[in-house]
């Protein structure tokens, strides 16, 4: 079993914002990979949680109710339920202001690099060492970065992340099913930042 983990902000105000790529590819992985007719999204760990097959591989998708800040809440809590290793079975999708948009990279653990999601969940697991998927949302420029991550994104750059997202879905199967030294190799080169 896997879990992959979209970072976001619950509620409709914060739909379409660049802070919430992580519950836009977790809701593209959830189309494309469970049956709508008998999945219903729980509401479980503090998230929103849905069971997909992936390839043949038992996934279960969370997005945290918790507001970005708290998003390891929802994690640990799930990872604890389920007796998950970090290093082996989480994925976490989050929005990433290095990267350009229509980019994303895979790493295989690291510093939060000021996101205070990823701190957080840092924190609650007590490692550093599980997968994440940064996509990239372009730098804020002049715009104060709060203001930059809970802004909606521009026509240019949503032409470009639309196919990113899709594409980042179809890595997180990639993922899944092969391992995250599979998915590094074949997405990292093609997505440079």
């Amino acid at each position: 079993m896997k879990l992959v983990v979209g970072l976001g902000n619950p509620g409709r105000e914060y739909d379409g914002t660049r802070h919430n790529v992580g519950f836009d590819v977790v809701d593209r992985v959830a189309r494309r990979w469970t049956d709508p007719a008998s999945s219903v999204a729980k509401n479980k760990f503090s998230g929103l949680l849905l069971e997909a097959n992936i390839r043949g591989e038992r996934v279960l998708l969370l997005k945290p109710l918790t507001f970005m800040n708290l998003s390891g809440q929802a994690i640990s809590e799930a990872m604890r339920f389920y007796k998950l290793t970090p290093e082996e079975d989480l994925l976490v999708l989050v929005d990433d202001t290095a990267l350009s948009c229509g980019s994303f990279r895979v790493k295989p653990g690291g510093g939060a690099g000021g996101h205070n999601g990823l701190g957080d969940t840092t924190k609650r697991l007590g490692t550093d060492a599980w997968a994440r998927l940064r996509i990239g949302i372009d730098q804020p420029g002049e715009i104060p970065l709060k203001n930059y991550v809970l802004g909606r994104f521009r026509p240019d750059q949503k032409t470009l992340l639309e196919p990113a997202l899709d594409e980042a879905a179809t890595a997180v199967a990639v993922w899944a099913g092969q391992g995250l030294e599979t998915v590094m190799n074949r997405y990292n080169r093609k997505n440079i930042a």
